[in-house]
């Protein structure tokens, strides 16, 4: 009698992120990443990817808006490391180059249908110091965003 393979559940992710706003910024782009524990795995889709640089609108609101889709389904055998989705918002610094304005980690809703979700963004102060560390050295700046967003073993 051969043993019953493992039942598995699929989570498909499909949005989009929206906009953001950062008063003291402009010209910025968003990258995107999935983390997830051991026994999750991608099937389908993108688990990263980068937008286009947008400038602040406009009206009143002065937002930054990227309508960039997400689409990604992931399969697993149990929900331990349910996915999070890493944002990190990047812009050019004072020589051009580009430096993180911040970043954050939100987790995939757990109930199918519509969901908005808003990612608080830790920032990093803009004083002389951390322009010139940026510059450089890269700074204080997360050099691998999926640590923000980390799952504990």
């Amino acid at each position: 009698m051969a043993a019953a393979a493992p039942s598995v559940f699929l989570l498909m992710v499909n949005g989009q992120v929206e906009s953001a706003q950062f008063p003291e910024y402009d010209d910025l782009y968003c990258k995107y990443c999935f983390v997830y524990g051991q026994d999750w795995a991608p099937t389908a889709g993108l688990e990263e990817g980068i937008s286009q640089i947008t400038s602040k609108s406009q009206d009143a609101r002065r937002a930054l808006v990227w309508n960039f889709p997400i689409d990604v389904t992931f399969k697993s055998t149990n929900p331990y490391g349910w996915p999070q989705i890493v944002l990190s918002v990047y812009g050019p610094d004072v020589f051009g180059n580009d430096v993180v304005r911040g970043y954050g980690a939100v987790h995939v809703p757990l109930s199918p249908g519509r969901a908005r979700m808003a990612a608080a963004f830790v920032r990093g102060s803009a004083g002389l110091r951390t322009t010139c560390q940026t510059h450089v050295s890269s700074g204080p700046c997360p050099r691998q965003p999926p640590l923000v967003g980390r799952v504990e073993s």
